[in-house]
């Protein structure tokens, strides 16, 4: 049985969602943003970086994976499922995972910061964070003229990865207008009944307003 340590994030969304789509059961435990549990010394010694989402493996010797693509990965080999075996489409899988990784998850994220928590509005960073989300965004669009999803004809963890934030544009004040291909993804992805329960999970323990309030803070410490 897997545990499994998360929020109501993309980040958190990822591996909810990729279990769902599994269908593997596994222990859903919350953590509480606004009150810093991801900062207790329990949970660090889970992830000594203090973020979710962090995962324990109890049919592995309670093996602990955090970080959301790493999470992922270990899923993906331990139940053969969402992540092809074929070498070269697997290394497709894993680029496109760590486009989401190394890009668009790090651009939405600054530009949900400046455009939606930072109490100074500084447009400039606004400015560059939303143009940069939407250049990936246009990336992503290209990628999805070619086939039907990220890796190839089959749908992976790549997908999940990507799309859970792509989710979320408009919470960055992204653009996704006459990007076709991408919103048909984005559409497509949203009917599968995984992807429907797993952003579903854990349900939000906060209040929108007050965890707005909670992110300021927390960016102007």
């Amino acid at each position: 049985m897997i545990d499994v340590y998360t929020s109501p994030t993309p980040n958190g969304h990822k591996v909810t969602v990729a279990l769902d789509e599994m269908g593997e059961d596994y222990n859903l435990i919350p953590v509480d943003l606004s009150k810093n549990e991801q900062k207790t010394p329990e949970f660090l010694r889970m992830n000594p970086n203090g973020r979710i989402p962090v995962i324990v493996d109890r049919d592995n010797d309670d093996f602990v994976v955090f970080e959301s693509g790493a999470i992922l990965i270990y899923l993906g080999e331990k139940f053969g499922k969402l992540y092809p075996s074929d070498p070269k489409t697997r290394s497709v899988v894993q680029q496109w995972l760590m486009f989401q990784m190394g890009g668009l998850g790090p651009m939405m994220g600054q530009a949900n910061v400046f455009y939606r928590y930072f109490p100074e509005k500084i447009q400039p960073a606004i400015d560059r964070y939303q143009h940069e989300t939407r250049r990936l965004f246009e990336v992503l669009d290209h990628r999805l003229s070619e086939a039907r999803y990220l890796a190839g004809d089959e749908f992976t963890i790549a997908d999940i990865a990507n799309w859970t934030w792509a989710r979320t544009h408009k919470w960055s004040g992204a653009s996704v207008e006459g990007l076709e291909h991408l919103n048909r993804w984005l559409d497509e992805l949203a009917e599968r009944p995984g992807c429907q329960s797993g952003i579903s999970k854990p349900e939000r323990i906060q209040d929108p307003d007050k965890m707005v309030s909670h992110a300021q803070k927390m960016v102007t410490r």
